[in-house]
This record gives C-alpha cells, sequence and structure tokens, in this order.
C-alpha cells in the first residue's frame, strides 16, 4: 500500500516536464530575460522597452513576441501604443530570483 503512495503518473509528469521546458526555453535568451525584468518592474510601452534596454526593431518585435506566444507577458494596446505587462506570476518568481542571484549580486560591487 505505501507504495502506490508513492507512484507517479508519468502523463502528468511528462506535461509539466514539456510546460517547464517551454517556460525555460523562453527564458534562455539575454535580451528576453532584460524585457521580462523591465516589465516585472511595471507595464511598460515599446517605445520606454527600446530605449532602456537599447533593443531596436525588428529584434524587441521578434522577442516580445516570443515572450507573448510563451504566455509570460500580456499586451494592451492605447492609441498607436502598446503595452507590455507581467501575465505569468510563477515566471517572474523565476525571474525574480535570477534577478537577486546574478544583477543585485552585481550592482553591490
Amino acid at each position: 500500500m505505501l507504495m502506490a503512495r508513492n507512484l507517479i503518473d508519468l502523463k502528468k509528469m511528462q506535461h509539466s516536464a514539456g510546460e517547464a521546458v517551454k517556460l525555460l526555453k523562453a527564458l534562455t535568451h539575454p535580451d528576453r530575460m532584460l524585457l521580462l525584468c523591465q516589465i516585472s518592474k511595471g507595464e511598460r510601452c515599446v517605445g520606454e522597452l527600446e530605449n532602456l534596454l537599447n533593443i531596436h526593431q525588428p529584434m524587441l518585435s521578434q522577442h516580445l513576441g516570443a515572450l507573448k506566444r510563451a504566455k509570460l507577458v500580456k499586451t494592451r494596446r492605447v492609441g498607436k501604443n502598446i503595452y507590455y505587462a507581467v501575465a505569468n506570476d510563477f515566471a517572474m518568481s523565476i525571474i525574480d530570483q535570477l534577478y537577486r542571484h546574478y544583477c543585485l549580486k552585481n550592482m553591490l560591487i
């Protein structure tokens, strides 16, 4: 009986592993990490992101599109401006940990 409690549902585990891999793939580019760090601090429009991070079109649009497809960010349009905001709190908790470990540590030098 004890043995049955420890069994893992392979289908659920495979699905979860696939979801984790999608998230990690979306995070594997330095520019996407920078974008997520900026967006995690508050909603930003495309022009702001371009100026803050010095990432220019069309690369900026490609990275933002990848983050949107991965459901890490959501958009809101106001006139001609598109604003990006956090759409996945779990992913942002990972970004927060990476920020604390890599960014804050290097800023204190």
